[in-house]
């Protein structure tokens, strides 16, 4: 072992390089941190600040021993954007901050039971579709904005052919940076698809920079506090089922990259204590729900930098470039169809990872049982089902997870449930292997 491999396990390295990689952690998350929150109406600028608030309390709760970065939760796009529309954004935090409870819970649960009490109620035939759900709902919405559309197709925000051309110069650079790139660039195809489609957006003066000139150059991101209504309460926490289960998967990945086992020390249920909390309390500022970020866990197994201290760092360099609001209202210029082109692979990709979970576990879908809860999952999701009615009706993903987990209970099943995570550290492996 060389002495620098030496002082970057031990966390010993210099001062100065824990903060340079700190920067290139939040460099590496940037482009999927802000695309979120611009997608559901929420501040950039908020995002930021409670990506560093939510990072921070994470590490504080698994002691400084998890090298991960905790940022916006494209989970909960769909589900935001209903909600929204439906209660307002105060009521839809206050929703946020209940999914983050539920995290919490979860993590009581698992101290409580074992880990083998996620597989469970979570295994991969229920987490599979429901993953596909969230990917292929969203796919309308990528679509409508590559077009230049809102993204819910009702109104044209810019015209059609120089809308294909800005956002499909963003996909062609985003999928061939994520397949062509080489070390770190690789990790940065979202950035580089941004970049491309803003340079060809300023051709067709689809931007307006009029409203970063009035900016003032310093100041306080737009908080917003939460409110809480039980029908958007209701909604929106068995949204939280995904993302739990998204966390295991990093956890058990990042654990693969640094040779620990992150599910004993500090323990998964302080990682998703953790990730609760950082969820509860981005919504109290008004910002997005965290997760654990994959850019971030790639960014680490690339550069071999296994310190936590570099995601305090990354923490620390989100929160203050928050209150930088020529900064944040930039952000806010991007075009629709610019980020309609990135979405396409994003949201895609998202359904790929779903289906990948159903194929690495080796759900046999000839089994009848398995294909009950797939096909009916899918269908409700992409069909838009509804149940329920004026004051409170369920529907997407939340409908979804609640579906899929409600059939996995009471659908008699042959085999035996295995108590552990080894169907999902198969998985990750498989991934972390084709990553290398």
């Amino acid at each position: 072992m060389t002495p620098h491999m030496h002082d970057v396990l031990d966390g010993s390295e210099p001062r100065w390089r824990t903060v340079l990689a700190g920067s290139q952690m939040l460099f590496v998350a940037f482009g999927a941190l802000v695309l979120m929150p611009l997608l559901t109406g929420m501040d950039p600028s908020v995002a930021l600040f409670t990506a560093g608030i939510g990072t921070l309390l994470f590490q504080f709760v698994t002691k400084r021993l998890v090298p991960v970065f905790l940022a916006s939760s494209f989970a909960f796009i769909a589900p935001i954007i209903y909600s929204t529309q439906t209660w307002g954004m105060p009521a839809t935090l206050g929703a946020l901050f209940c999914a983050g409870l539920v995290y919490m819970l979860l993590a009581l649960a698992v101290k409580l039971r074992g880990v083998g009490f996620l597989h469970r109620l979570l295994p991969p035939v229920v987490v599979g579709p429901v993953i596909m759900v969230i990917g292929l709902g969203l796919a309308p919405v990528a679509v409508n904005m590559a077009m230049g559309k809102a993204g819910d197709g009702s109104v044209e925000l810019f015209p059609y052919v120089d809308s294909m051309i800005v956002s499909m110069s963003a996909l062609l650079t985003t999928l061939l940076v994520a397949t062509f790139g080489k070390g770190v660039f690789r990790l940065l195809p979202i950035m580089a698809g941004v970049v491309v489609g803003y340079v060809m957006a300023n051709f067709f003066g689809m931007v307006n920079y009029q409203i970063v000139a009035d900016a003032a150059f310093i100041a306080v991101p737009s908080f917003v506090l939460p409110e809480f209504n039980w029908q958007a309460v209701l909604f929106m926490i068995p949204v939280a089922i995904a993302p739990a289960v998204e966390h295991v998967g990093d956890v058990l990945a990042i654990g693969h990259v640094t040779g620990k086992d992150y599910i004993k020390k500090p323990g998964l249920h302080r990682t998703l204590f953790g990730d609760g909390l950082a969820t509860s309390a981005a919504a109290l500022f008004g910002g997005p729900p965290n997760t654990t970020y994959s850019e971030v866990t790639g960014a680490v197994m690339l550069t071999r930098s296994f310190n936590p201290m570099i995601m305090v760092w990354a923490a620390v360099f989100a929160i203050l470039l928050a209150f930088v609001a020529k900064f944040g209202i930039l952000l806010q210029t991007i075009p629709g169809p610019v980020m309609g082109g990135i979405l396409i692979l994003l949201f895609g990709s998202i359904a790929g990872v779903g289906l990948n979970t159903l194929i690495k576990a080796r759900v046999d879908l000839a089994e009848q049982r398995n294909l009950v809860i797939v096909a009916t999952t899918l269908v409700f999701g992409i069909g838009g089902m509804v149940v329920g009615q004026g004051g409170f009706s369920m529907q997407g993903v939340s409908l979804c997870g609640v579906v899929a987990i409600v059939l996995n209970l009471l659908l008699p099943d042959t085999k035996p449930v295995a108590d552990d995570l080894h169907e999902e550290q198969a998985v990750v492996d498989d991934l972390i292997d084709h990553a290398k």
